[in-house]
């Protein structure tokens, strides 16, 4: 059969979306965020304004909703928002999708969308300063104080007073005004729906934690590493318990619940130094053959070594090794081997001095 000739009568009215935001996008964001990005889609490919309140009526949801899902796109890097002097979004730009997934959020702007003047009023959405602002700087930001009109409004508003609801359940007690400022804060500045809420707390519950301070700084982590569904942090456990078990049992501490010390070694390792298990793994099976006290500060001192040194990959400490034994050759004279000097393991660029100031401390 030959092929067929397709023809175009008339023009389609339509909107058109990139692939990649389909392909790396759409599966993680939630019915609002996807219908508010589409909105904005359409509404600059026509050219036409359009405001926060045009889109909470458009779709029947709060301007508190639209506001949270603007913020999703915004931390995903598809949106950058602008603010006046008294913190109210005054324009939105539309940013480019890059290959891979990543958008490119640098002095080249998007589209420039000037939004209408039926914003949110301070009164009503005060915007706290950004969660991709936060990253690098302390885990937890500060918090605005909230009314006792807002606290009210909180438990009283049948979507936010079924979170009260759910936290009371899960950590058996009335909560107290300062719970429900941070599950105000949970919800309204960092975005989170109520079923990621329900999981959020459960999953601090379960390991024991019942202090909001805990909940709400777990609550940070997972902004600041996107997770806004209930899909992702299930995603994020999954791959994040993994690593940490496989670190524990590394450095000789499998089938102990890591402290919260210990936890921020490794997370400054799988964050800040942004290596990966195979890395760190390195670094603990090492630790392990040196010493067995203060491994956690022992292997944390490696990798900040390898970090400082440039090494990205496991051939990068082959070079180091190399490097260290020739250097290693040229200083020292030739020794009489025997059972410690000749292991292979203790190629570890001075770390028995390391271990020395270690065990003193």
């Amino acid at each position: 059969m030959s092929k067929l000739t397709i023809y175009k009568e008339r023009g389609l009215d339509a909107t058109m979306i990139p692939n990649s935001f389909i392909d790396d996008y759409a599966a993680g964001a939630n019915d609002i965020q996807l219908k508010v990005y589409l909105y904005m889609i359409r509404m600059t490919g026509a050219g036409l304004p359009f405001s926060v309140s045009d889109m909470a009526d458009k779709f029947n949801h709060s301007e508190k909703d639209i506001m949270r899902a603007l913020r999703y796109w915004e931390k995903a890097r598809l949106i950058s928002l602008d603010y006046d002097s008294d913190q109210n979004l005054k324009a939105l730009h539309i940013l480019p999708i890059t290959e891979g997934g990543a958008a490119a959020v640098d002095a080249q702007r998007g589209e420039i969308v000037t939004l209408g003047p039926k914003l949110v009023s301070p009164s009503n959405e005060q915007v706290s300063k950004r969660a991709a602002e936060e990253e690098g700087t302390e885990a937890q930001p500060g918090k605005r104080a909230y009314s006792a009109d807002e606290l009210n409004a909180f438990g009283s508003d049948p979507d936010t007073s079924q979170v009260v609801f759910i936290a009371e359940q899960y950590i058996g007690r009335t909560l107290s005004r300062s719970d429900i400022e941070s599950l105000i804060f949970i919800h309204d500045e960092l975005g989170f729906s109520v079923d990621l809420i329900d999981f959020l707390i459960q999953y601090c519950v379960d390991k024991g934690k019942k202090k909001f301070s805990y909940i709400e700084k777990v609550a940070i982590n997972w902004a600041e590493d996107n997770i806004f569904t209930v899909r992702q942090a299930k995603n994020r456990m999954t791959r994040y318990d993994k690593q940490v078990f496989a670190i524990m049992k590394a450095l000789g501490k499998d089938g102990n619940n890591p402290t919260e010390v210990e936890m921020n070694y490794i997370r400054s390792w799988l964050k800040e130094l942004n290596y990966n298990l195979e890395i760190i793994t390195v670094a603990c099976e090492r630790t392990v053959l040196a010493t067995d006290r203060n491994r956690f500060q022992y292997a944390n001192a490696i990798l900040k070594n390898w970090h400082e040194k440039g090494v990205k990959h496991l051939k990068d400490i082959e070079v180091l090794d190399a490097a260290h034994e020739k250097s290693a050759v040229k200083k020292k004279p030739v020794e009489k081997k025997n059972a410690f000097n000749d292991f292979s393991g203790q190629r570890n660029y001075n770390y028995e001095d390391l271990e020395k100031l270690l065990v003193s401390n």
